[in-house]
């Protein structure tokens, strides 16, 4: 299928040939007939795109912090190496979509296939979208009316905000899209409604809907136009709906506004605010949010966990539901509002002058003809009789800024790159030289080529993905961690103990799984714990030689927002399971044992299941002690990453993988390199056991021992005690 994407580093507009995605549970799988162009937010978006570095760096001044801090933590080449990586990755356009349902998700009861929908789809052929963001399109409505809807519904959340009352006068100021769809419920709401903008064509078009239309340009007065058309009261509300980076629009709004006025920003301008006018009216000012309450919440977005209409009347799917009523009982106009309508083929006719003067609303058809393969070729070289043959699942910025690298010295044999929604798939394909982009992993699965696949996605859908992988005969390479729960490891060695049985009941080696082409041997079953492979955990190792030894390893995490979809336990499993464990691994690699009992403390007095700024103490069974501090509540500018480790009257200190200090040790005191954490060594033995045979990387007891390790350390953490592995 066809999808539109920005190009965030060369600022270029691409239609790009993706796979379609399939449905998900609690989503419908919609095919579009029509999508309206936001003028007004993918001019912004096109214009960053084309910006040089230093013009984006100048309108993200926080991301730049972040940068300095990473680099005086990591180096400036790392840096650099994420920063480009970041803009190379494809942005999809477009957020107001109208088609018909192709295929309903489980747990979903109120579509069925063949219903017209508004959601906030992008400018895809097919797309998939969550229950919640979907609203049905009464039979009076044209598809290219119900593409106003999600639009519509950034405005009308603006104006529930606003709370209007009949006879207020309400300003609105910038008459573009959102802003002549918001004077129209204004009107509805029995407001006033006075609308200022510089393009005459929209202000002819605003006095037609019944706004009193100003244009500035003609000489007049916004403030004392305001202020003698309410007999020097000023203005009841002011809904902001212009983008501009001048503060002086905040100012005139102030000035206009009667005393105890309200202020909704919806559009996106300059906010130094002058607190005298401020405070001599108290007025009030807010931000609005998108479409309405539920937006960017993952439970209701995602997991359609609806609000109760009593606590929460208006979310963003009865906001939808509210636009297309409106448009079919006539209070809303939008027919009028279209500027243009051109086929998806001719996109380029609307982008290539996005934003110009008169423009209001584009409107994208689609000719019904979608391609609905989920996996499109991409080079269609062949594979056949090659050992080594690479699948990715998950095409997300792991994959691109790490994966990707360390494979392409080692002249990796790419057949497929696998992502949920096609695009990045479809543009790290071509970046990186993968034969297909598909969203369909059991594509690769199928493939007798493929021998080895790479699991990269989020930690929730890694157990069931490694057991079908292995069930298929595939060396399997997951990244952390392997799982969440005790039911998924016991299912994943269950699978690999029936896997080790099957073969060894071979005796005339004919180990056979379906589609396998390996020799006598056990699937490699390889997690991504990248640590032990790195040069200085390898030298220190070589270092300490054999005994006992203790080790203080800190890792300064840094803060991820609570909402982040890391910290949901049935997701990403909370930051000790889903990335503590790669620290616990590589204490179990420098001690040379397994753990044997873990005792866990967390900050605060207060303890809970998910947490992020812990120490955690390993036992283990030849005497060894280790202290892992993982601390999400350091300065971004210390080290990430620290090692103490001492035994017999010497000690190693490693600093974030750049510099290496012994103390105690004849003939080494101290080394520096630029930072490397293993990845390229370990893909680079990875390859070499899929190719030529011999032992996993990681024994499959160690990668077993390491994950019951971090499961029995929340369980210490809980229930405040030592947890022997044993309980696990």
């Amino acid at each position: 299928m066809k999808q539109i994407i920005q190009n965030m580093k060369t600022g270029e507009t691409i239609l790009q040939d993706v796979p379609a995605p399939l449905v998900r549970p609690g989503h419908l799988l919609i095919q579009t007939t029509c999508s309206l162009v936001s003028l007004g937010t993918e001019k912004m978006l096109v214009e960053f795109g084309n910006a040089s570095l230093i013009q984006k760096a100048r309108q993200q001044p926080d991301k730049v912090k972040m940068v300095l801090d990473k680099i005086r933590s990591d180096g400036l080449m790392p840096t650099l190496e994420a920063v480009f990586n970041k803009l190379g990755q494809p942005l999809p356009l477009g957020y107001c979509n109208v088609g018909r349902v192709i295929a309903v998700g489980s747990g979903v009861t109120d579509f069925k296939l063949g219903d017209r929908v508004a959601s906030n789809g992008q400018h895809a052929e097919i797309v998939c979208i969550p229950n919640n963001l979907c609203a049905k399109v009464p039979d009076n409505v044209s598809d290219e009316a119900a593409a106003f809807t999600v639009i519509g519904s950034i405005g009308l959340q603006g104006i529930r905000l606003l709370q209007p009352t009949f006879g207020e006068t309400v300003v609105v100021v910038g008459l573009g899209l959102i802003g002549l769809i918001s004077a129209q419920i204004l009107r509805a709401n029995g407001c006033r409604v006075v609308g200022f903008d510089f393009d005459q064509s929209k202000v002819d078009l605003a006095s037609k809907l019944g706004v009193i239309a100003i244009n500035p340009d003609d000489g007049t007065d916004q403030v004392k136009f305001v202020e003698e058309l309410t007999a020097g009261i000023g203005a009841d509300a002011i809904l902001i709906t212009a983008s501009a980076k001048t503060n002086e629009i905040i100012s005139q709004a102030a000035r206009m506004s009667r005393k105890r006025g309200r202020i909704v920003l919806v559009g996106v301008i300059g906010l130094d605010i002058s607190r005298a006018e401020f405070y001599e009216k108290e007025l009030t000012f807010q931000v609005s949010c998108s479409y309405g309450p539920g937006r960017y919440d993952e439970q209701y977005e995602q997991r359609g966990n609806d609000y109760p209409i009593a606590f929460v009347r208006w979310t963003e799917k009865r906001n939808f539901e509210s636009i297309l009523n409106a448009i079919s009982s006539g209070q809303l106009d939008v027919e009028q509002l279209i500027t243009e309508r051109t086929p998806l083929a001719e996109y380029r006719q609307i982008y290539d002058s996005i934003g110009r003067s008169g423009s209001i609303a584009s409107i994208l058809l689609y000719d019904g003809k979608a391609d609905n393969r989920t996996a499109v070729p991409i080079d269609n070289r062949s594979f056949h009789g090659s050992k080594g043959v690479v699948a990715i699942i998950g095409a997300g910025n792991f994959t691109s800024a790490t994966v990707l690298p360390a494979l392409k010295p080692l002249n990796a044999k790419l057949k497929y790159i696998v992502s949920a929604g096609g695009v990045t798939a479809s543009t790290l394909a071509k970046r990186a030289g993968f034969a297909f982009a598909a969203t369909d992993y059991r594509e690769a699965l199928s493939d007798n080529d493929v021998d080895l696949v790479i699991i990269t996605t989020r930690h929730n859908l890694h157990a069931s993905m490694v057991v079908d992988a292995l069930k298929a005969g595939k060396n399997v390479f997951v990244e952390k961690p392997l799982c969440l729960n005790k039911e998924e490891l016991a299912e994943i060695e269950e699978t690999y103990s029936k896997l080790r049985a099957s073969m060894l009941e071979d005796s005339n080696s004919k180990f056979k799984i379906q589609n396998s082409k390996l020799p006598l041997q056990l699937p490699v079953l390889t997690v991504g714990f990248n640590r032990r492979f790195a040069p200085f955990a390898q030298k220190m190792k070589s270092l300490i030689g054999t005994g006992a030894v203790n080790i203080i390893a800190t890792m300064n995490a840094g803060f991820i927002p609570a909402n982040s979809w890391v910290h949901d336990l049935q997701i990403g499993g909370g930051r000790i399971i889903g990335e503590g464990c790669h620290y616990i691994d590589l204490c179990s690699y420098l001690c040379g044992s397994r753990v044997v009992a873990v005792c866990m403390n967390s900050l605060g007095t207060a303890p809970q299941e998910n947490t992020d700024n812990v120490s955690i103490v390993l036992r283990y069974a030849n005497g060894s002690n280790a202290v892992i501090n993982y601390f999400a509540n350091g300065s971004k500018a210390y080290s990430k990453e620290r090692v103490e480790l001492h035994s017999q009257e010497r000690s190693l200190i490693m600093d974030n993988w750049r510099t290496l200090e012994g103390h105690g040790f004849k003939g080494f005191s101290h080394t520096k390199a630029k930072q490397d954490k293993g990845h390229a060594e370990q893909f680079r033995l990875l390859l070499e056991r899929v190719t030529t045979g011999g032992e996993p990387l990681i024994p499959f007891d160690e990668i077993i021992n390491t994950t019951k390790a971090s499961f029995a350390a929340i369980i210490s953490l809980k229930e405040g005690r030592w947890v022997e592995i044993s309980e696990i």
